[in-house]
């Protein structure tokens, strides 16, 4: 399973649980988290979607670790290969 399909998986997961969900495919930050999942009480989380085996970079680290100190929910979602 690709990254791309894992990540599909994950918008439809969230999206059936209520969240409005956003790819971001460019942003003016590198290593920011691959989709914004928005809730209607409208706290935001940020979800880093990864292969099983996948890594997150020192990047996402640092930019994972600097919306947490924002407060803003991540989650790194390691998909499952079917």
């Amino acid at each position: 399973m690709t990254e791309q399909q894992i990540q599909s998986k994950k918008i439809k997961e969230l999206e059936e649980q209520g969240y409005y969900v956003i790819k971001l495919k460019l942003t003016n930050k590198n290593g920011i988290p691959d989709l914004i999942a928005i809730p209607k009480d409208s706290d935001v989380k940020f979800v880093e979607v990864k292969k099983p085996n996948g890594k997150v970079s020192k990047l996402q680290e640092y930019r994972i670790d600097e919306l947490r100190k924002h407060g803003v929910s991540v989650e790194i979602y390691k998909g499952q290969d079917i």
